[in-house]
């Protein structure tokens, strides 16, 4: 008797756990339908607006509607609130129901947040330093419910640290700091990893579908409702984002603007955050912190920086080859030195120094995969760097369950 009662507590939790995901896919089916259909239909109305740009990398210079991330961004919003009574509107437990609902509801409103002030910087063309506190602000309705219903600041030391620091380290309010710069880091990293057609829409699917397959692999723990909750934004994202790629892809139809990069890097964040894997999350994103660090020196302005760091387009071939800057070597600080000779060590830039100037290739992983591999074709140059992400994806696993036994005990 006592085993059929356990079976029977089994298969409720697998009823529950299941249900709700099975229907967020049939819904995300059905947003992918919307937006396929929705895109073209727009498209024109985004032009009429000025909302429009000139792809540098082509021959022909005709007008692409800019932004139309919103677009998708909408779509997913819309489809997230109607699942609303969908995940909730079985609960049986009142007492948990404020708090899960809650954490959705800020969820949204942080997504719903960046989403905005995604559509005002393409519309207004903010500064960087919006661009830097604008996401901390969308990220606090986020951090105040992580706080009401969790507030847990405690990290597990790896084992070599032990014996200095303890198996648990509590960081109290240095947690809630690193979550924010967390979101700030999404949403920014995958904008700055730009320039060719469809891959801001790429890097973020393989990232994407990176955290659902975690998720997926770890709804059978004691931690499940964590993970469905987090596929319950994946899918829908990821459905809205592969039409979005469809008119994205070379040769670009539309582009997507900072809108679909905030709304992404924070919907990342929510799943992060909320999901109880934010350390795990920030792994999918390896090619974007050395894409970050690597351009540290021109975002910080140690070394000059232009306004765009895309690819040099050649019409005589039709192909991409390294963008170059230009600067006088005795006017860098200590530090632009510093970095200059680092990364030429490291092969990362090749530089050429004449009468007192110094010109090498912008510090990007886009200028550095054409620096090695030589000029190419735009829609081959994006296929190489989707599928390093791809090729990063399965070192963030390695480091996530095989080699973290190494230094934790899982």
């Amino acid at each position: 008797m006592a085993v059929n009662v356990s079976n029977s507590k089994e298969n409720q939790i697998d009823i529950k756990m299941w249900t709700p995901v099975i229907i967020n896919a049939f819904m995300s089916c059905l947003a992918y339908y919307i937006c396929v259909t929705l895109i073209p239909k727009v498209k024109d109305m985004f032009i009429q607006a000025n909302l429009f740009g000139i792809d540098r990398c082509k021959k022909m210079s005709t007008k692409i509607p800019e932004s139309l991330g919103v677009v998708t961004g909408c779509v997913f919003l819309i489809t997230m609130f109607l699942f609303i009574p969908i995940s909730f509107g079985n609960c049986g437990n009142m007492e948990k129901f404020p708090h899960e609902f809650v954490e959705l509801i800020a969820a949204l409103l942080s997504i719903c947040c960046m989403l905005l002030l995604g559509f005002a910087d393409d519309v207004l063309d903010l500064r960087w330093r919006h661009k830097l506190l604008l996401p901390t602000i969308a990220s606090l309705p986020l951090l105040m419910v992580y706080y009401v219903n969790f507030n847990t600041t405690t990290i597990v030391i790896p084992k070599p640290f032990r014996g200095i620091f303890g198996n648990i380290l509590d960081i109290g309010f240095l947690y809630y700091v690193y979550m924010g710069m967390l979101a700030v880091f999404c949403t920014n990293a995958i904008n700055i990893l730009a320039g060719v057609n469809g891959l801001e829409v790429g890097q973020s699917i393989i990232i994407a579908v990176s955290i659902l397959i975690f998720n997926l692999v770890e709804i059978s723990g004691p931690l499940w409702k964590a993970h469905q909750f987090s596929i319950y934004f994946l899918m829908p994202y990821i459905a809205t984002s592969l039409a979005l790629l469809k008119y994205n892809w070379y040769p670009s139809r539309v582009f997507v603007g900072d809108t679909f990069c905030y709304f992404s890097g924070m919907t990342f964040a929510v799943v992060g955050i909320l999901g109880h894997f934010s350390k795990t999350t920030l792994l999918f994103f390896i090619p974007q912190v050395f894409n970050f660090l690597f351009s540290i020196p021109q975002l910080f302005h140690f070394i000059e920086c232009p306004r765009h760091r895309l690819p040099k387009y050649k019409s005589e071939t039709n192909q991409l080859e390294c963008s170059l800057v230009k600067f006088k070597y005795s006017e860098l600080n200590l530090l632009g030195k510093v970095f200059l000779v680092l990364f030429k060590y490291l092969r990362l830039i090749q530089w050429h120094e004449k009468d007192g100037y110094v010109t090498c290739n912008n510090f990007t992983l886009i200028n550095l995969v054409l620096l090695h591999f030589g000029p190419m074709h735009e829609a081959k140059l994006t296929t190489i760097l989707v599928l390093i992400q791809v090729f990063c994806t399965g070192i963030a696993f390695i480091i996530r369950y095989p080699l973290a036994t190494l230094f934790y005990d899982v």
